[in-house]
């Protein structure tokens, strides 16, 4: 894979975080938090360090995307582990014969 392809797939990867993460916050913060949350961003527009700021929340929405993200997914079982399954199968199959 060429390193343009891995800096693609990396930001798709990145924007699903942000945009799942954004989506939790969302919906975990419905009603009256949603107007105290304007509040304090517009507190926050004025600061020195928004840039840092803003690098900070986009760390905190990529980490809810993943959590979000591990929590709906369902992973494969590991290769090992059905490996193993397999053979505990197989050995006890044999047994049985």
């Amino acid at each position: 894979m060429t390193r343009a392809a891995e800096r693609h797939e990396g930001l798709d990867e990145r924007a699903l975080l942000l945009a799942a993460g954004l989506a939790e916050l969302a919906v975990s913060t419905v009603g009256s938090a949603v107007g105290s949350a304007l509040g304090a961003v517009r507190g926050l527009l004025g600061r020195s360090d928004a840039g840092e700021l803003a690098g900070e929340a986009e760390r905190d929405l990529a980490a809810r995307g993943r959590l979000v993200l591990d929590r709906y997914t369902g992973l494969p079982p590991a290769h090992l582990e059905t490996l193993a399954r397999l053979a505990l199968a197989r050995q006890a199959a044999a047994d049985d014969v």
